[in-house]
């Protein structure tokens, strides 16, 4: 499948409007709404949640733009002013997750709610919001697969596609449309563990684990850098939090009983 799509919507003076940005915005409000739907439930005080969601927000961004940066040192040496150009691609999820979570910690001990309970109610939208946001990795390629020559495979062939250097008209793995499908998945298995597993945050614990041991799998076939050997800096990542998600599940089972 060719995807010939221009990532860019339409230019407004300096201000450009591109896919990415509206399915990231979209993403984003549909992540608020569910978050706000589940927690509302949870005894938490409305004023609390909606100051947890925003510092989320703000600081997953954050978070999210400053490891994509990170990971793409060379280019943004090169293009400063590309750097806080984040509408047009370009969020590191684990940075975006690091930043919320730490938002989160902070706003729960200041307003004094339960971290974990509402830890629980974001975990199902929190793996929407990342499903509706890897269709914009598809339309743009800043999430694009390995070359491949599979039946099922896409080929970016518009010149402004934000795929590596090399990769512009190679048949490639669809990584995005493969992630997308395991974060299905993941909801799909919360939802039936919504209400029936305790203690209060497993629910948010099972999808980190369901989620990193994916991701472990699928960056296989992702056009990254290697940084240790042949892992990518997204495998030591899913590694990372699969092993401290399982942990503390774990513990935090034997501590219920």
């Amino acid at each position: 499948m060719d995807i010939g799509i221009d990532p860019n919507i339409i230019e407004l003076g300096v201000v450009t409007v591109s896919w990415h940005g509206v399915i990231m915005a979209l993403a984003m409000i549909v992540g608020v709404l569910l978050t706000l739907r589940s927690a509302k439930g949870s005894g938490i005080a409305e004023e609390a949640i909606y100051s947890a969601i925003i510092w989320a927000i703000v600081l997953g961004l954050l978070g999210a733009r400053a490891v994509h940066i990170l990971d793409n040192l060379d280019y943004y040496t090169c293009y400063p002013g590309k750097i806080i150009a984040f509408w047009d691609g370009g969020l590191a999820w684990y940075g975006g997750l690091i930043g919320g979570v730490l938002a989160v910690v902070v706003c729960a001990r200041i307003k004094r709610f339960s971290l974990w309970r509402f830890a629980d109610a974001a975990a199902p939208a929190l793996i929407i919001g990342l499903a509706i946001g890897r269709i914009g990795c598809t339309i743009n390629g800043d999430a694009c697969g390995t070359s491949t020559s599979l039946p099922w495979s896409v080929t970016y062939t518009h010149p402004g596609a934000l795929v590596p250097r090399g990769m512009w008209g190679v048949a490639t793995h669809p990584a995005p449309i493969y992630e997308i499908i395991w974060d299905l998945a993941i909801v799909a298995t919360l939802w039936r563990l919504r209400g029936k597993i305790r203690p209060e945050g497993s629910l948010f614990l099972i999808s980190m684990a369901m989620y990193s041991f994916g991701r472990f799998f699928i960056s296989w076939v992702r056009a990254e850098p290697e940084v240790l050997g042949p892992l990518h800096q997204a495998h030591i990542f899913s590694l990372v939090l699969f092993i401290a998600a399982t942990a503390l599940l774990a513990y935090r089972k034997v501590q219920s009983v």
